[in-house]
């Protein structure tokens, strides 16, 4: 399904009734991820997945994608489904988005859950690194794209998953130049959310990965102990999703 929004269109896809989950996909992923984990989580509730500004299959709407347009745009989807309040559940840079929803729509998240993500705001030297990022897109997106994706996890990990690494790659290489650019540079200029994050009176969860290149998961730890958060360790890096989706399941499972 699709929605009208700022002379574009949003892309989501709801399945199941009452209690709703929203998931929330990364950057240079899209609501494909969440395929293997719907059919499960919606026999007991509505889920909705929907794909962030530039990705998948919505359009773009500005040359910068900040955190909070794209939160923006995802209430935008929540109220045509007459959504009032939900769980909300983000990797990456979903988890992002998941925050500034929290921060404009304060009586809208029942949970928040974070995969692979993290409330802080970039440090200066990943300012610098998303510059070069966006540089590398607009000479050379391919070698861009497999770069950053084989660099989220291990090499033996990438080996395991090899087909599902490949149809994320795929997937992002049918990304426009210009999806990709707004969304870097909307990460690049995202605010420090960590006081938000420790103020919220809400089920909070942090999800890390044990081999995690991003974030290492001892500090996702203190930052959960920080925030009055529940913390849970999975195998793998960065994808969750992919490198320990049974244990991710689970977890899912057990979001109110």
């Amino acid at each position: 399904m699709k929605i009208s929004y700022r002379d574009t269109e949003i892309y989501f896809s709801s399945e199941g009734t009452g209690n709703p989950l929203i998931l929330l996909h990364g950057f240079m992923e899209s609501s494909k991820i969440w395929n293997d984990f719907v059919p499960s989580l919606a026999v007991n509730r509505q889920v909705v997945c929907i794909d962030l500004p530039g990705h998948g299959e919505s359009g773009c709407f500005n040359e910068i994608h900040s955190m909070e347009d794209m939160a923006k745009a995802v209430k935008e989807v929540l109220w045509n489904l007459n959504i009032e309040k939900a769980a909300v559940a983000g990797h990456s840079m979903g988890g992002y988005v998941s925050l500034e929803l929290s921060k404009i729509f304060p009586t809208l998240l029942r949970s928040l859950t974070l995969i692979n993500s993290t409330p802080e705001a970039d440090s200066e030297e990943r300012k610098i690194n998303r510059d070069r990022a966006v540089s590398l897109v607009n000479k050379n997106k391919s070698a861009f794209v497999k770069m950053a994706i084989s660099n989220l996890m291990l090499l033996s990990n990438s080996v395991k998953h090899k087909a599902e690494v490949q149809n994320l790659i795929s997937e992002a290489l049918e990304m426009s130049t210009k999806g990709m650019t707004a969304a870097t540079k909307g990460m690049k200029i995202r605010t420090d959310n960590m006081s938000l994050f420790s103020n919220l009176e809400i089920e909070k969860n942090i999800i890390a990965g044990k081999e995690d290149p991003i974030l290492n998961y001892k500090y996702l730890k203190k930052v959960a102990i920080t925030g009055n958060a529940n913390f849970f360790l999975l195998d793998g890096g960065h994808l969750s999703f992919i490198e320990d989706k049974p244990a991710l399941r689970k977890l899912l499972h057990l979001i109110d």
